[in-house]
């Protein structure tokens, strides 16, 4: 018999952009942009991107309790596979540290590979140590500056090339995190 208590499984559930938990997790992290960076994200968002099959928003949940998000919408097509943008990447305070992040950032990258997406890309800041860890453990790699923080000497821009709807090399742990 364990004595030490195991945290309890995270759930992961598409939900539309505009649901009401989803929405309550996205206020939550552009109030942790406010804390880090003084401002909102600025960046515009249309629901409708993150709709499948061009986009897709996950909640994760614990115990029922709305514990984090991300979603992952098209940047921009080519003829050799379209780019998508990882948006919304956030764990509340008190689900942190519990391997959530990577979770679903798996989720993410192997839901955009199966839609037939060859890349994505994300932009992040240099005030989110940990988010960029996450991803540099991920494999992601500096990618040219795009948007309205193209130019922003905060802005942190990443990419990862995706493979068939697999997680790539590494990310088959993230499960277990």
């Amino acid at each position: 018999m364990s004595t030490s208590a195991e945290p309890a499984p995270a759930v992961l559930r598409p939900v539309g952009y505009a649901d009401p938990v989803a929405q309550h997790l996205i206020e939550a992290v552009q109030q942790e942009y406010v804390v880090r960076y003084g401002g909102r994200d600025a960046a515009v968002v249309d629901p409708a991107e993150f709709s499948p099959p061009q986009g897709l928003f996950l909640v994760a949940e614990v115990d029922g309790v709305p514990a984090g998000c991300g979603g992952w919408r098209v940047h921009e097509r080519r003829a050799e596979g379209s780019a998508v943008e990882l948006k919304r990447m956030y764990v509340e305070p008190a689900f942190r540290r519990r391997g959530l992040a990577a979770l679903l950032l798996t989720e993410l990258e192997r839901t955009a590979a199966a839609a037939g997406h060859r890349q994505l890309l994300l932009n992040s800041g240099d005030r989110q140590p940990e988010a960029l860890a996450l991803y540099e453990r991920a494999g992601y790699v500096p990618v040219p500056g795009y948007g309205i923080y193209a130019d922003s000497p905060e802005a942190v821009f990443l990419g990862k090339e995706l493979v068939d709807g697999e997680p790539s090399e590494g990310q088959e742990d993230a499960w277990a995190s």
